[in-house]
């Protein structure tokens, strides 16, 4: 049975936290049995009872910043803890987030999946001489988006490999027949050309780049992309996940995320659990994303993303995260991020069970298609939009759509947004800088 737990306001006003667990208990900061990340080393914290929880809890909810040893301690949860836990995250989201869950109509448009990177977790990538290897010309690429405009999407994701034509002269010889030199420069001829053949809105995420082409992809992009995975070196060490795959080295990834921040570029980034990090990495690299955005003000969404086994990856017989573990990741998630930050977890993953994320503070489903699949993940399917909306109803929450960029960084788009681009949100958005209308949600059966 689920332990309630309150939210009780003093005479003067304070909101106190009240976890009433009925047993004491010891936090063992030892292996997870619910998790597939690795064993926590910090000491063994010895008697940590209720009350010093409810004090982490209460310091959170009146503002105060999580720090790394309250976040392993929390990452260690287990029973009635862990419901502490999750409630903890969805009073801290509803405080500030209220009753509202969105998400973004998008079209997914797999610009390239050729790419010199090898993820031991990728289906994505292709070689040239590979089934499914594909570059879609400009017009591939506007049919399928003025299909989705119709359906009421808002969003173009350019999804794409990193660098193909530094390894491969098929993508080389392709650019140079199409009047470019490098795959970015392809990217923002096709994101130009949404605009101005469609008046959707581009939202880029194609791999690691540097100051020059964000400049010149902020022009044609309402908002930008770029998963951290994982701030750990450890993963690129021969046998894990990111040996062969030189732009997942961490450092290179969070000095493009700064580089987006220096630039006022609405970004999204997350981390991508299991695939073989500890708990202290996966705490550390929500901390590295944490420092970024207190700098930058610019981390417009963090992505929980779960691992997914497929039989023709390098990581097939790897386990993936258990829905415990998710849930325990996007809890922790929220107390480290705070109230204002838009935490997402994407419901195709975990088909079964995705609707308990909002029990773990999430506020956002991430982008949704009514019309083109998951390309990284093409045997997860979206959920039906209207099932979507039915579950999040269930669970007490309203589902509104949004745009690729979200309501606060409309609210301050002299600073974060081109001057161009200012007028099609306009078009585009209601009062709340939310989708005009519903977009798809307009069609649903109430």
């Amino acid at each position: 049975m689920r332990v309630r737990n309150d939210l009780r306001v003093s005479r003067t006003g304070a909101v106190n936290w009240v976890c009433p667990l009925r047993v004491r208990k010891h936090w063992n900061v030892g292996t997870l049995n619910a998790s597939t990340a690795g064993p926590l080393t910090v000491r063994r914290c010895s008697d940590m009872q209720t009350a010093v929880i409810s004090t982490i809890f209460n310091e959170v909810l009146a503002g105060k910043l999580l720090d790394r040893s309250a976040a392993l301690a929390l990452a260690t949860a287990r029973g009635d803890e862990f419901d502490c836990l999750l409630d903890a995250a969805t009073a801290l989201r509803d405080r500030h987030k209220g009753k509202t869950v969105t998400f973004s109509p998008k079209i997914f448009i797999p610009l390239t999946n050729l790419c010199r990177d090898f993820c031991g977790y990728c289906t994505f990538r292709k070689a040239p001489d590979e089934p499914g290897a594909k570059t879609m010309t400009l017009d591939e690429v506007l049919r399928v988006v003025r299909r989705g405009k119709l359906l009421g999407c808002t969003e173009v994701l350019f999804s794409l490999g990193d660098k193909p034509e530094a390894i491969y002269p098929e993508m080389k010889s392709f650019l140079r027949e199409h009047g470019h030199e490098r795959t970015l420069d392809y990217l923002y001829e096709a994101c130009r050309t949404v605009l101005e053949e469609t008046d959707m809105l581009p939202h880029s995420n194609p791999g690691v780049m540097g100051k020059r082409d964000l400049e010149r992809l902020r022009d044609v992009n309402v908002s930008m992309g770029l998963m951290l995975e994982s701030s750990s070196d450890r993963l690129m060490l021969s046998g894990n996940a990111h040996d062969n795959a030189p732009d997942k080295k961490p450092s290179i990834r969070l000095r493009m995320i700064e580089q987006a921040g220096k630039l006022r570029i609405p970004f999204t980034t997350g981390i991508l659990i299991g695939i073989g990090e500890t708990w202290e990495e996966r705490i550390d690299s929500l901390f590295a994303i944490r420092d970024l955005h207190h700098r930058y003000g610019h981390i417009q969404e963090v992505i929980i993303q779960n691992f997914r086994a497929k039989p023709t990856i390098p990581m097939r017989d790897h386990a993936e995260p258990s829905h415990a573990d998710m849930l325990k990741t996007l809890a922790v998630a929220r107390l480290i991020f705070g109230g204002d930050m838009n935490i997402q977890a994407p419901p195709n993953l975990m088909p079964e069970n995705y609707a308990a994320y909002l029990n773990a503070g999430i506020n956002d489903w991430g982008g949704v298609s009514p019309l083109t699949p998951d390309f990284i993940n093409p045997e997860a399917p979206w959920p039906a939009l209207q099932i979507l909306n039915d579950e999040t109803a269930r669970l007490g929450y309203e589902l509104r759509a949004r745009l690729p960029i979200y309501p606060e960084y409309i609210h301050h788009s002299g600073q974060y947004l081109a001057p161009q681009l200012l007028p099609l949100v306009e078009k585009l958005t209601d009062g709340n800088g939310l989708v005009r209308n519903g977009g798809p949600l307009a069609a649903l059966q109430v």
